[in-house]
C-alpha cells in the first residue's frame, strides 16, 4: 500500500517501474509487462501532442523498442515515462492455459 497525491493504492509504487516487455496491438492498444511481473493494458490515445503524432501511424506505433527499461518509438526520438504508462494503464492478468 502507498499514498500518492492524498490517495491510498493498493500494491507497490510506481517509483523505480520499468518495462520488460512490450506487445503493440491494434488501435493504439498496447500489453506492458513490468519489471514487478505485472501485466497491464495501455491505451496509446493518451499520448497526445504534437511529439505523439506520429504514433498514429501504424507503422511507427507497432514497432516499439525499449530503452533501459522506457518504451522508443521512431528510433528512440519519441519515449514514454514507464511510471506514466503504469499510472495510465488498466489492470491485465496473463491468461494462462
Amino acid at each position: 500500500m502507498f499514498i500518492k497525491d492524498g490517495f491510498v493504492y493498493g500494491g507497490s509504487s510506481p517509483e523505480g517501474v520499468k518495462v520488460t516487455a512490450v506487445k503493440p496491438l491494434e488501435n493504439r492498444m498496447m500489453i506492458l509487462t513490468f519489471n514487478s511481473g505485472e501485466q497491464r493494458l495501455f491505451d496509446a490515445a493518451c499520448l497526445t501532442g504534437q511529439v505523439f503524432e506520429p504514433l498514429k501511424d501504424d507503422g511507427i506505433f507497432m514497432n516499439p523498442a525499449l530503452d533501459h527499461g522506457v518504451v522508443t518509438w521512431f528510433n528512440g526520438s519519441i519515449d514514454c515515462a514507464p511510471e506514466y504508462m503504469y499510472e495510465n494503464s488498466f489492470e491485465y492478468p496473463a491468461i494462462t492455459a
